[in-house]
């Protein structure tokens, strides 16, 4: 069983967070400020319903004083809470704001995680407390799933343990030493990833997301810096997602592979939280037995039968 080390260094993240005067949970910045600006660039007013007005706008997206209108508040108000010197919105003023930015429900759920950390009443993970420890029994469960692959992630998306599809569904994966298994890293810096997933675009989106989340409310976390540092200075696809500052991803559904091993299949899959681990996730794929989906998924698992199994 290989085990995976990281330098405890804080890189480019700490360098990127922005500065404020308050309402910042005691860790030194603004990441509500940064998050409503960012979201604030993404909705044009035709969107929000209003005239785009004469003339071509400085900005793209919506001014502050649009933004402030549409959610009912003061200008002067709004301006105070995106530059951090106003960090107790109401419930209702946040409820507001999410409606006026067009917010997803887990974007929207980010925005309250937000304000709670500005007000002070969230505490702040430290990354010193992560784990890559899977709690006792997580393996019997992931050798009792196959062939179906099933994989447990941390929550900078390292991959903790697998059963043998679980890693060869990532192709190419199992050539990379254990402590690199990482699937953020694999959709943007393996060579398989952009004809491997049916969606990758999509795949991108979500992985980033994931960890824009995990940044905003840890902005000093090293685990995070690492990757994400070595992800900046690798691929600009990656540079320009983490500037948009989505944080929406996918739980479950059907996800279509590509797969050099095995061809096109589309199985069902499932994420679900680890409870009693610092931010592990247990992800499984199935599909109908007697479908071909199946009967790959099995040709998947036996191929993989000696790849490693315990991968932290």
């Amino acid at each position: 069983m290989a085990r995976c080390t990281r330098p405890a260094t804080l890189g480019r993240m700490a360098r990127e967070r922005q500065n404020g005067n308050g309402g910042n949970g005691g860790n030194g910045s603004n990441e509500l400020g940064t998050f409503l600006r960012a979201r604030r660039t993404r909705v044009t007013p035709e969107e929000a319903g209003l005239p785009a007005g004469p003339g071509p706008r400085r900005t793209p997206g919506l001014r502050r004083e649009e933004l402030a209108t549409l959610a009912g508040v003061s200008v002067d108000y709004y301006v105070r809470l995106e530059r951090g010197k106003e960090s107790n919105p109401s419930p209702s003023v946040v409820d507001a704001l999410a409606r006026a930015l067009r917010l997803h429900p887990a974007e929207h759920k980010h925005l309250r995680e937000l304000v709670a950390q500005a007000a002070g009443s969230a505490p702040v993970e430290s990354g010193s407390l992560s784990t890559r420890a899977v709690p006792p029994g997580t393996e019997l469960m992931l050798e009792n799933l196959r062939p179906y692959p099933a994989y447990v992630v941390g929550r900078t998306m390292d991959i903790l343990a697998c059963n043998p599809s679980g890693l060869r569904l990532f192709a190419g994966m199992a050539d990379w030493p254990a402590k690199q298994r990482n699937v953020v890293r694999y959709v943007f810096l393996h060579p398989n990833a952009t004809t491997l997933f049916d969606d990758w675009d999509e795949q991108l989106r979500a992985a980033v997301g994931r960890l824009r989340a995990l940044h905003s409310l840890e902005p000093d976390a090293p685990d995070l810096a690492e990757l994400v540092d070595e992800l900046l200075k690798k691929s600009p696809g990656f540079t320009d997602l983490w500037e948009r500052y989505d944080v929406r991803w996918h739980t479950h559904g059907t996800k279509t592979f590509h797969h050099p091993e095995v061809g096109d299949l589309t199985p069902g899959y499932q994420s679900m939280q680890l409870e009693g681990t610092p931010g592990h996730r247990f992800i499984a794929y199935y599909a109908e037995p007697g479908t071909p989906d199946h009967d790959k998924l099995v040709l998947l698992d036996m191929s993989g039968v000696e790849q490693t199994v315990r991968a932290g």
